[in-house]
C-alpha cells in the first residue's frame, strides 16, 4: 500500500514537473504586407455588366492563437484615396459625397469581436466602419498555412469572399445604375515582424 502511494506521488511530480517544463505557445502576431495583400470588389453596372475595382493600399495586423482561437484578432485598414477601377473619372466621382467621400470618411476599418475555429481557418465576427458608418458582420477566413518567404521570413495568409450592401453605409445614391450588392474578395498575407 505505501509503495503504491508513493508511486502515485511519484507519477504526479513527474507529471508536474513535465507539465511545468513544456513551452508555452505564444500568440503569433503579423503585419499585413500590403504587396502580397489584396481588397477588390465589383459592381453591376446598369444591370449589365461587372465594372471591378481594388485598393492599392491595405495595412494592418493579426494575431493568431494555436491553442486558443478566441484570443486571435485581425485588424485591417484601406485607405479610400486608394481606390482603382482603371478610370481616373470614374475614382474621382466614388471618392466624392455621392459615394465613399474620402475627404470626410478617409479610412475603411475592420476590427475582429471574436474568432472562432472555422472548417480551414476561423470564423469571424468584427466591426466594419466605412463611410462613418459602424456595423458587425461576420465572414469566414480561409488558410492560415505558414511558409517562410523569403527564407527565414514567417509568413501566413487568408482569404474571404463576401458580399455588403451599399445601403447598409449610407451609400445608396444610384442603385438603379450600380445595384446595392457589392461581392468583395479579400486576400491578405502577414509577416513577423
Amino acid at each position: 500500500m505505501r509503495n503504491g502511494f508513493a508511486g502515485l506521488v511519484l507519477v504526479a511530480l513527474v507529471s508536474l514537473v513535465l507539465f511545468a517544463s513544456a513551452p508555452v505557445r505564444a500568440a503569433e502576431t503579423y503585419v499585413i504586407d500590403n504587396v502580397h495583400s489584396s481588397v477588390s470588389f465589383k459592381a453591376f453596372h446598369a444591370g449589365i455588366s461587372w465594372v471591378h475595382g481594388r485598393f492599392d493600399e491595405v495595412s494592418g495586423s493579426f494575431t493568431l492563437d494555436s491553442g486558443d482561437p478566441s484570443k486571435c484578432s485581425f485588424k485591417l485598414t484601406l485607405k479610400v484615396d486608394s481606390i482603382d477601377t482603371n478610370n481616373k473619372d470614374r475614382d474621382k466621382h466614388l471618392k466624392s459625397p455621392d459615394f465613399f467621400n474620402a475627404a470626410q470618411f478617409p479610412t475603411i476599418t475592420f476590427q475582429s469581436t471574436s474568432v472562432k475555429p472555422a472548417e480551414a481557418g476561423y470564423e469571424v465576427t468584427g466591426d466594419l466602419t466605412m463611410h462613418g458608418v459602424k456595423k458587425s458582420i461576420t465572414f469566414t477566413l480561409k488558410g492560415g498555412k505558414k511558409v517562410q518567404f523569403p527564407p527565414g521570413k514567417n509568413r501566413t495568409g487568408f482569404t474571404t469572399d463576401l458580399t455588403l450592401k451599399r445601403s447598409d453605409w449610407d451609400m445608396g445614391k444610384m442603385l438603379n445604375a450600380l445595384g446595392d450588392e457589392v461581392p468583395v474578395s479579400i486576400g491578405i498575407e502577414g509577416v513577423q515582424p
